[in-house]
């Protein structure tokens, strides 16, 4: 989120802001982002749920938090921060596109100049829905140059990049189109965004049906703040937090201070969630959301200590999954049924040497385009007489290896058989996988019964 010192305009109350912007229009020049691709037939796009929508799915806090640490390194190697103009922003935009081609979106990065450097938007285009209807989710990608940015703003890029991610994994058939965009330069002042919504003419900005906000979603001492600049998008995620028993609140800290804004200008309908910046969290508020009163919802907003240590899971978690259910909802369509992935197994039992060396049972995997999955399913079956001296781990075709099970002495059941989730988005597909096991200690039995790969 964008500071108020500086060049930027001073904060306006929401009805101050709605009368400046009465009427307000963008000039129109050229698209600047790749046209839609027709490869689906359009549907009848619908305001909300529709007979036949997807009940969207749960979001990995795990892999959300696998981006936020993929930032932070990018960081690290980057003089400590990801901010415009610098090597770290130009490798954060590197990283999402890698992860958005490779689960098959259609992406484009649209150049622009602020302060005499160059700047990149990332836009994502999903496959099919109408394109007279395009539902729109947006995060800036950039840091202040005094931090890594990890709650801003990581925390809303890394949250919508995962929500993509899971539209890909789902194989969801929206009825309206997907569009996402990670922006830069917001702390300049939201120069990616307007620049985006400067050049697009009137005829593509009307097929916007809403543009979605996600500027700090995983503040350390947390708010659940909804935007109210939209009756139906406000209550599209006030009803999901009603349905988890999490009151909430109208979001006026950034009225006009992230990237929804251009948008609002432009005559777009915003909506959007937030969970706190520099303000303070009152009595009242930490009574019904946790935290400390009297602090701000985040100690290090602009700051070099915003780093991965500044986050705040429990927010992570709640608000990418309200992200999903926004874009399930309001973007209608179905999913493929369970189970329509390409599965790879092995049905040849191996035996596990008691306190010996571990065993690899491989599976070839051939036929898959691109990156394996960010939530690769590996279904496991062990028989053995004590699970608790077993480690399990995946490796794939790289050599990587991911741990799936420790020894533990807790765990004093026999056998495993269970299903694992794994970011394997970082291997091909295509190669030889191993389920490696090891027994750890004396005096048990076992054997790998079989296991497979789901993608």
């Amino acid at each position: 989120m964008r500071d108020l010192n500086g060049p930027t305009l001073p904060r306006r109350s929401r009805r101050t802001a709605a009368l400046l912007t009465t009427g307000a229009a963008v000039t129109a020049t050229l698209l600047g982002v790749s046209s839609v691709p027709a490869n689906a037939a359009p549907t009848a796009a619908s305001a909300g749920r529709n007979a036949r929508t997807a009940a969207a799915p749960d979001i990995s806090v795990a892999n959300v938090k696998a981006h936020l640490a993929q930032l932070q390194s990018i960081a690290n190697a980057n003089g400590g921060n990801r901010a415009h103009g610098r090597s770290g922003y130009k490798a954060s935009i590197d990283y999402v596109k890698g992860k958005l081609d490779a689960a098959g979106f259609t992406t484009t990065v649209q150049q622009f100049t602020s302060n005499g450097t160059t700047g990149y938007n990332l836009i994502a285009d999903w496959p099919g829905g109408d394109a007279g209807h395009v539902l729109f989710a947006g995060a800036h990608l950039d840091s202040v140059s005094r931090g890594a940015g990890i709650n801003d703003n990581g925390s809303g890029s890394a949250g919508i990049l995962e929500v993509a991610l899971t539209v890909a994994k789902q194989g969801y058939k929206p009825d309206k189109h997907l569009r996402f965009a990670w922006w830069g330069a917001e702390e300049l002042g939201l120069v990616g965004s307007q620049n985006y919504v400067r050049q697009l003419p009137a005829t593509e900005r009307s097929k916007i049906d809403a543009y979605l906000n996600f500027d700090m979603i995983g503040s350390p001492n947390p708010g659940y703040f909804v935007y109210d600049d939209d009756p139906q998008l406000e209550g599209v995620f006030k009803d999901y937090f009603a349905g988890k028993n999490i009151p909430t609140e109208i979001e006026t800290e950034g009225d006009g201070r992230s990237d929804h804004a251009p948008f609002k200008n432009a005559g777009v309908r915003v909506g959007g969630l937030f969970s706190g910046a520099d303000y303070t969290k009152s009595a009242s508020q930490a009574a019904k959301w946790g935290g400390t009163a009297g602090q701000p919802f985040d100690r290090c907003y602009h700051s070099s200590c915003d780093t991965t240590a500044n986050i705040n899971d429990t927010a992570l978690d709640n608000n990418s999954d309200a992200i999903a259910h926004a874009i399930w909802t309001l973007s209608g369509g179905s999913t493929t049924p369970p189970g329509g992935g390409k599965v790879f197994e092995s049905t040849s039992a191996l035996d596990i040497p008691d306190a010996g060396a571990a065993v690899e049972s491989p599976v070839t995997v051939g036929g898959v385009t691109g990156n394996a999955p960010s939530a690769l399913k590996v279904g496991v079956d062990i028989r053995h007489s004590y699970r608790g001296d077993l480690v399990v781990d995946l490796v794939g075709p790289s050599g990587k290896t991911y741990r799936l099970k420790d020894a533990s002495s807790n765990d004093s059941a026999a056998d495993v058989v269970a299903t694992y989730t794994v970011n394997a988005s970082g291997e091909s597909a295509d190669g030889t996988w191993k389920l490696r096991v090891q027994d750890v200690a004396a005096q048990d039995t076992g054997r790998i019964n079989g296991w497979k790969l789901t993608f």
